[in-house]
């Protein structure tokens, strides 16, 4: 039987010849591909695609990164989520003009250094852009060398994960590097497929793989179950001025902690909607001349779950407290992000920034 290393040549050949046209593929460059690799974190390639062609058309240097204002960066990342990612592309920005002369260092150990770089974006980087032999190992690839390897420990522990790193760097190609790395990603990604069954017969390393040879490969990587999320029910208020020219009133959340430095639709944790919006109306000196309910949203983090209820209150202009300001529907769109978990309301501004609106 054959081994991974004897179907190298195989799955590259695979690779050039089926590589989807990615933006961030050509031209390439080390910038190009480390902009690329953090906003795939967490992320389909599909929803990857407009949001990395917008930021390289407004942000297409390190330089132009490390300068750009922390409004109008959180306003290109908005939707992506995980908005830590790109505070830290800024920081690491920063940190290459001060370090490198602005320009992304061709050494794995000082891509390794720079804030948001962990083991696999390095591997990337390293392999994709400059072609060091060293290994890139994500979700993907973890999957990929388990079912390769027939191997049933748990993927999620360090020590399974290292090995399994260390096996990826026996098979690698010196000469090839960055696109063995790009292959095995690619490979997980469109045909040793995750929840379903994956696509063996199309496979060019299927006459290598254990766990096809023992027709286990569905059950494989073994993950440990993940930790339960807590539930927390929220109220968002939607706080529209009665004026000429409406604005809604937005919230600035604490530098730390989730969603942190973003803006926000002011929202409490609270089972009583009624008494949170008597006390949020007396806490900012509200003249309310109109309440309602707009709907229900959910929104998963990590460890969380916030289940939502919107409430539209339509007041006199109040001076807004510290953390607050009023934006108008132009200035929300184009200066304000706003987290992808307040969208069930946030996608009524259109409407309730009207003066006679209708839902």
């Amino acid at each position: 039987m054959s081994t991974v290393k004897d179907l190298v040549p195989s799955l590259l050949a695979w690779y050039r010849a089926e590589a989807r046209p990615l933006p961030w593929r050509s031209p390439l460059s080390p910038y190009r591909v480390w902009v690329s690799e953090i906003m795939l974190q967490q992320t389909r390639i599909e929803a990857v695609i407009p949001y990395f062609e917008r930021f390289m058309d407004e942000l297409p240097t390190v330089q132009d990164l490390a300068t750009v204002s922390d409004e109008r960066l959180m306003k290109l990342w908005e939707g992506l989520g995980y908005y830590s990612r790109a505070r830290n592309l800024k920081k690491a920005a920063i940190q290459i003009c001060e370090r490198h002369g602005g320009e992304l260092p061709a050494d794995h150990d000082a891509l390794r250094a720079l804030s948001g770089i962990g083991d696999y974006t390095a591997g990337a980087v390293a392999s994709i852009a400059f072609g060091i032999p060293v290994p890139a190992v994500d979700g993907n690839v973890l999957r990929v060398v388990a079912r390769l390897t027939s191997d049933f420990d748990d993927v999620m522990k360090t020590t399974t994960r290292r090995r399994h790193t260390e096996t990826v760097r026996e098979w690698l190609p010196q000469d090839a590097a960055g696109d063995f790395n790009a292959a095995l990603m690619e490979l997980g990604e469109r045909i040793c497929l995750p929840n379903t069954t994956p696509r063996c017969d199309v496979c060019p390393l299927a006459a290598a793989c254990e766990g096809y040879k023992k027709q286990v490969a569905v059950l494989l990587p073994v993950r440990r179950a993940k930790t339960e999320r807590r539930v927390e029910r929220r109220a968002v208020f939607v706080f529209t001025t009665d004026e000429a020219t409406p604005r809604v009133l937005l919230h600035k959340r604490p530098a730390s902690g989730l969603l942190a430095g973003l803006w926000e639709l002011p929202q409490v944790e609270t089972d009583d909607i009624a008494a949170a919006m008597d006390t949020i109306c007396t806490e900012y000196h509200a003249d309310v001349r109109a309440t309602r309910t707009v709907g229900e949203g959910k929104h998963l983090f990590s460890h969380i779950e916030w289940r939502m209820q919107g409430v539209h209150v339509r007041t006199a202009y109040f001076s807004p407290p510290p953390e607050h300001t009023w934006a108008t529907l132009e200035e929300v769109n184009a200066a304000y992000a706003l987290p992808t978990a307040f969208r069930p309301f946030s996608r009524l501004l259109p409407i309730l920034l009207q003066k006679e609106e209708t839902i």
